[in-house]
């Protein structure tokens, strides 16, 4: 960089060549150190197929062990074929560590090169294909693995398994493994097993429309060895057959509960009744072991007395998700009567209506929160790193002090954070906010839609009501944690049309009569959180114009990941304008979903979001909801890093199977991992999806959750 006094009147006649030159000189300046954490973003592949051999200091630097132990392919859709078996050709002695988590685009015989990777001590091949002859082949190369995560799909047979393949997996200690066929998998041969996770997403029905039975376990090794664990994790989608399945794990846990055991934690959407053989395991559970981590379901929980029994030792994990569990059992019997936890960094409180309230279980959707209980709360867990409290109506009182917002702003800790729409509403009205409009006066002003002269078109961001109020609680509360990362604002009765652990419901609960408080200004005051990287946002029925949206789009530049949900009047797009300026300035979003009835994907709208230069993933969700055919196509050739698109609309089937059609044709020879979805959206919505099309190609960010301390931190890679 020239000094102050430097001439430099000639830069701009610079010839490109000798530009980036100048820029390779200065960048070469910095010390190993600074160069090594700068190559550290770089993706592997293109580390070691193309920046080392630009020069010969970086050719020395590209190979330092510190970039090529662990080597992360997970979400690299540019990794092809050619560039993953090139990669493992060159640096494959010296991988230790290697994800390839949801490489679906990979073919067996290219994945099978990672027994190449003969130090490899850690491997994650979740959503990659493998037959069990592949994986015996694969792993018994590996004898100095000790953490794998593999999937498990129909066809799986252990008895294809060789004995060098089960004498690495004795070694194993950490397992994740996803099911989709009721099978044990490689569990009887991990003998030495201290982590457990287990993710059951298998379908009640075939393909075929057979009704499938944890029966056909029957007859295979059904003797898991849990001696030494100390982790064991189960998280269920919803159906019977899932639950069926994890009673026959967890029926030898109940023979003898390992006395390492630290972490116990279930998950499963709606009920899940206990049988002896689980209330065995419980009761040995709170006789001998002291517990780091807990989650169990909620009719476990209901109306027991479990956790009045349960010894914690250094909590740093609690989800007492959908569980009817009032203020006062709460600080009582896990905070012990408010004893400090400074171990607890993330907490799950999402669907407890009555968790902020006396033990009266009586409570209805209206009745303000005992800002008591929360401060008790929030003053003995003061190092949360992980909140959520949503799907629940938590109403402040009037006093000061005493608002929900103002009490949470006491955890500067704070990286993510999930709230209920009505309980970031002022206690009382301000009076710096005008009256809500009549709906009649929230004229929308979609893409291609004529704007009525004397009707405010969208106001600027930081003028008037749509900027940030100072005298907001929410402000407050955003400027108190500036280091947010994560976000969700969520309406206490949003119920997604394709939800990821609940049933999709045809007529939804109307928004909660507080979050109408709760408008363009509060969305304004999200810009504060400059380190933000994901964003959701539902069922905020009093967005106007969408303004606030711009505000975000303009100082959020960190944004990654963005969830829009039903904003604004139901049956008519509030938004689209503002949406359209917010997109502009999304450089860095990755993902983005959005889920609005009567959804106009037109040209102008595609024309918008291709200013996001860094899309990767994108999901559309509209009942009623319309889209053009060739503006997807422009937008797709536009967009070169979109590899997943996924589109649940009102267009017809044949529509549906053209458009779909018509992208896998135009891109998918130079997209490999091109995943696209385009299907109609019914009444019943995800049932009729589900039905046709593969669990496997629904991406991630297809089905709407919650994911504010879904999960323990640091559970896997």
């Amino acid at each position: 960089m020239a000094s102050s006094g430097e001439d430099t009147s000639n830069d701009d006649d610079m010839p490109p060549a000798a530009a980036a030159m100048a820029v390779g000189a200065h960048l070469l300046g910095f010390s190993d150190e600074i160069l090594l954490h700068i190559l550290s973003h770089v993706p592997s592949t293109d580390l070691v197929l193309n920046v080392r051999r630009t020069c010969r200091k970086l050719a020395v630097l590209c190979l330092d062990k510190s970039l090529t132990h662990t080597v992360l392919l997970q979400k690299d859709y540019e990794a092809s074929e050619d560039k993953v078996k090139q990669l493992v050709k060159e640096i494959g002695r010296e991988i230790q560590q290697l994800n390839m988590a949801g490489c679906y685009w990979l073919s067996g015989a290219t994945i099978e090169h990672v027994a190449r990777c003969r130090s490899l001590v850690k491997v994650n091949l979740s959503g990659c294909h493998l037959t069990s002859l592949r994986l015996s082949k694969m792993l018994s190369a590996l004898q100095h693995l000790r953490s794998l995560a593999i999937d498990v799909s129909p066809g799986f047979d252990a008895g294809q398994l060789s004995g060098e393949c089960k004498a690495t997996l004795s070694r194993v200690r950490e397992l994740k493994q996803t099911l989709y066929t009721p099978s044990y998998g490689v569990v009887p041969c991990c003998t030495s097993l201290e982590k457990l996770l287990l993710y059951f997403e298998i379908l009640d029905r075939t393909r075929e429309g057979a009704i499938l039975s944890g029966q056909l376990m029957v007859g295979q090794s059904n003797v898991p060895h849990y001696q030494n664990l100390r982790v064991f994790y189960a998280r269920l989608a919803p159906g019977y057959i899932n639950q069926e399945v994890v009673r026959l794990y967890l029926a030898v846990l109940s023979d003898r509960t390992p006395e390492n055991l630290h972490a116990f934690l279930i998950s499963v959407p709606g009920s899940f009744a206990e049988s002896g053989a689980t209330k065995n395991l419980l009761d040995s559970m709170a006789r001998n072991v002291a517990l780091d981590a807990l989650q169990l379901p909620k009719s476990w929980l209901n109306g027991s007395s479990l956790l009045q029994h349960m010894k914690f030792n250094n909590p740093f994990y609690f989800s007492f998700s959908r569980c009817t569990l009032s203020g006062g059992h709460l600080i009582q019997r896990v905070i012990n009567g408010g004893k400090e936890l400074r171990s607890l960094a993330s907490l799950n409180l999402s669907g407890c209506v009555h968790c902020l309230s006396p033990d009266s279980l009586l409570r209805k959707a209206e009745d303000d929160i005992d800002s008591g209980i929360l401060e008790t709360l929030v003053a003995s867990c003061r190092n949360l790193r992980h909140l959520n409290l949503s799907a629940a109506h938590h109403h402040s009182s009037e006093g000061p002090g005493r608002h929900l917002c103002q009490l949470l702003a006491r955890l500067r800790h704070l990286r993510s954070l999930s709230l209920p729409v009505c309980s970031v509403a002022d206690s009382a009205p301000r009076a710096d906010r005008a009256p809500a409009q009549p709906a009649m006066h929230a004229v929308p002003r979609g893409f291609g839609k004529k704007v009525r002269i004397g009707v405010q078109s969208c106001p600027n961001p930081f003028s008037g009501q749509a900027g940030p109020q100072p005298s907001s609680v929410f402000w407050s509360l955003l400027k108190d944690v500036p280091f947010l990362e994560r976000l969700e604002l969520i309406g206490s009765n949003f119920s997604s049309a394709m939800p990821r652990n609940e049933p999709a419901i045809r007529n939804s609960l109307p928004p909660c009569s507080r979050a109408q408080n709760v408008g363009d200004s509060e969305v304004a005051a999200i810009g504060q959180l400059a380190f933000l990287r994901h964003l959701t946002l539902a069922q905020l029925p009093s967005i106007l114009t969408g303004s606030g949206l711009v505000s975000i789009g303009l100082q959020c530049q960190q944004l990654q990941s963005l969830s829009l949900a039903n904003l604004g009047m139901m049956g008519k797009v509030v938004y689209m304008s503002a949406l359209s300026d917010m997109l502009k300035h999304c450089k860095r979003l990755k993902d983005l979903r959005l889920e609005q009835p009567y959804f106009s994907a037109n040209a102008q709208f595609f024309q918008a979001l291709s200013q996001c230069s860094a899309l990767q993933r994108l999901c559309l969700v509209s009942r009623s909801g319309t889209l053009q055919p060739e503006a997807v196509l422009a937008f797709m050739a536009h967009c070169l890093h979109v590899v997943v698109c996924h589109m649940f609309t009102g267009e017809s089937l044949a529509t549906c199977k053209s458009l779909q059609q018509s992208l896998l044709r135009s891109f998918q020879a130079e997209r490999p991992a091109l995943n696209v979805v385009i299907f109609p959206l019914l009444h019943e919505g995800l049932t009729n999806v589900i039905r046709d099309v593969p669990m496997v190609h629904l991406d991630e960010i297809t089905l709407f959750k919650s994911r504010v301390a879904e999960e323990p931190p640091n559970l896997w890679w």
